[in-house]
């Protein structure tokens, strides 16, 4: 035998132990042997964004649901919210949406409401996987209060950003205007409060998103109903 065949005969020996030492390490452990090689050994990036993506949808969707409910405390239209958000893609007509007993567009003003209402939620999609990755990855295991200041920060920076960083100079170059930013038609602390319930909301949505890796039971446990 040679001895390239020699090491070749030694590390299959070797893989077979190794194989043999962590089968016996997860059946100590109470973890299927098939669970070690997937599970990810650091932080699961890939898991908390998928997870942040969903559970950003059903923030919006709550925080969309309480400006509806607060809006006409105020004197506005329930959907006053997405008649500015639409300015952004519509320009100034966007907030003759549903005010009149004509439509605006060839396309009920109604329906037009209701795709600014699912663009809403989408865009709250996209920002959960920012917050449910941040949150995962610093405040996975700290309190709701921890989480809640967190989502606090990260609420407040993105408005800012979104506000006084980029919209200020990209609605009036796209469309010739500046709806969003306008303080007469959104005050400051109503955009600041929306962004900050939206956090809130998936502050306290986050622990849905805990990964927990699946645990296949074994067969003895499957037959004492362990």
């Amino acid at each position: 035998m040679s001895e390239l065949e020699q090491l070749r005969q030694e590390l299959e020996t070797m893989k077979s132990r190794a194989e043999a030492i962590q089968t016996r390490i997860a059946a100590i452990e109470g973890v299927h042997p098939g669970a070690i090689d997937w599970a990810p050994k650091g932080f699961y990036t890939a898991y908390h964004a998928t997870a942040g993506f969903m559970l950003g949808g059903v923030a919006a969707l709550l925080s969309l649901l309480l400006n509806v409910i607060a809006a006409p405390l105020a004197g506005k239209s329930p959907l006053e919210l997405i008649r500015v958000y639409l300015t952004f893609p519509l320009g100034e007509r966007a907030m003759e949406l549903a005010k009149g007993s004509k439509d605006i567009y060839a396309i009920p003003d109604g329906m037009i409401l209701a795709m600014g209402c699912c663009l809403y939620i989408g865009t709250g999609m996209l920002i959960g996987v920012l917050f449910q990755v941040l949150l995962m990855r610093f405040a996975e295991r700290k309190s709701l209060g921890v989480r809640l200041g967190l989502a606090t920060v990260l609420s407040l920076a993105i408005w800012f950003v979104n506000f006084y960083l980029i919209l200020t100079w990209l609605q009036p170059m796209l469309f010739g205007g500046r709806w969003i930013t306008d303080s007469a038609i959104l005050p400051p602390w109503v955009a600041a409060v929306t962004h900050v319930m939206f956090g809130w909301m998936l502050a306290l949505l986050a622990p849905l998103g805990h990964f927990v890796p699946y645990h296949q039971p074994h067969v003895e446990e499957v037959e004492t109903g362990a």
